[in-house]
């Protein structure tokens, strides 16, 4: 006896149904006859290999960056002083970011400070000059500091990403992985007390956390060269630009840390 498909069986049901309902003497519309079951075609050998499996996809390509990470890491382990270090950067294959880059942004102000700001990616001011923190936003975040009266003598500023990505985009995860290496050792050749973590891109960069929102004001720790560093998330000045309403979060959080300076 040939088996029906599931759509054959319902029709049946409801053939069975407007018997008895008619039987009763209610009026019902005809039933359509049943549509034939299609029968399925057999998968081919190459159709039943081709599609992955749902519970294992198949691995990002991401060609050379576990080893260009491997140099990175050498690299920066190697160098001895700030200046080595630099160097270091400059003689770097970054793929795209070293490609479309005009220079190197490393770092400005003094780097025997105890308060090291660390912030996202240069844009184009600061890609042409070499230097962060040199356009509104940087003039923004001088203001910041000058509030709480930080000066360019009592503060250390670089970025996690040493390099302008094009279009002005935020660095990929894989880039700020091949950046990681170089803002460790900065972390560890300037030694700061207090770390301040300017954006959301720095702070996924140096704590694997997202949300800067949600995370701005809350102290963190940074575990470098086996020493753990207080660490704030600040607002990067750019935000600020655009949202000027939320000026006063930046300033709660910059009397965060005057207060941990005065009271370490």
């Amino acid at each position: 006896m040939q088996s029906l498909s599931p759509q054959q069986n319902l029709k049946a049901a409801l053939q069975a149904s407007q018997t008895w309902w008619q039987d009763m003497g209610i009026e019902t519309p005809p039933v359509p006859p049943a549509a034939p079951a299609k029968a399925k075609r057999p998968q081919t050998a190459s159709q039943k290999t081709s599609k992955p499996s749902p519970s294992t996809p198949p691995a990002p390509q991401r060609a050379g960056l576990v080893e260009q990470i491997a140099k990175a890491e050498a690299l920066a382990s190697a160098a001895p002083t700030l200046e080595a270090l630099k160097l270091a950067i400059e003689g770097f294959d970054a793929g795209i970011l070293s490609d479309h880059a005009q220079k190197i942004v490393f770092a400005r102000g003094n780097p025997q400070a105890e308060i090291m700001a660390i912030g996202e990616a240069p844009g184009r001011q600061e890609d042409e000059t070499g230097t962060p923190f040199v356009g509104p936003a940087g003039q923004l975040l001088d203001k910041m500091f000058a509030a709480i009266n930080l000066d360019a003598d009592s503060l250390y500023i670089t970025n996690v990403c040493n390099w302008r990505p094009p279009n002005n985009r935020n660095p990929s995860e894989d880039e700020l992985a091949l950046c990681k290496p170089f803002i460790t050792r900065h972390m560890e050749l300037v030694a700061p007390k207090i770390i301040v973590i300017v954006g959301g891109v720095s702070l996924q960069a140096l704590t694997g956390k997202t949300g800067i929102m949600k995370t701005r004001g809350q102290w963190q720790e940074l575990e470098v060269g086996g020493t753990k560093i207080p660490a704030i998330p600040l607002y990067h000045p750019a935000f600020l630009l655009r949202r000027p309403e939320l000026k006063k979060y930046a300033w709660r959080d910059l009397l965060a840390v005057r207060e941990r300076i005065e009271n370490p």
